[in-house]
């Protein structure tokens, strides 16, 4: 499924993206959101290619591999977005800060 593939390249160049920007960052708030961030792109690339892999290869060990590969994109998924919503207010508070602080 090219689509599959497609979905496959853009969550992994996002999660290249964000490791940059966590690399760039000073801040330790936004460094932990940006992290949060990867990790959501980490997961989907890794559910994704299980699915992948399951519309490849119909065989029994695809299918257990593919279905591990789903559930430890899902829970990274989900780990990603439970930690972007906590650092989200604690980044944007420092962000605040740091600019009153440089006026």
């Amino acid at each position: 499924m090219p689509v599959l593939v497609i979905f496959i390249v853009l969550s992994f160049a996002f999660y290249v993206f964000y490791k940059v920007k966590y690399v760039r960052s000073k801040r330790p708030a936004e460094k932990q959101w940006i992290s949060a961030k990867s990790r959501i792109a980490l997961g989907i690339f890794v559910a994704f290619f299980g699915i992948n892999q399951l519309f490849l290869y119909s065989t029994t060990t695809t299918y257990i591999v593919a279905a591990v590969f789903i559930v430890i994109g899902g829970l990274s998924i989900w780990t990603g977005i439970k930690a972007y919503k906590y650092f989200l207010p604690l980044a944007a508070e420092e962000a605040q800060w740091l600019k009153a602080n440089q006026q």
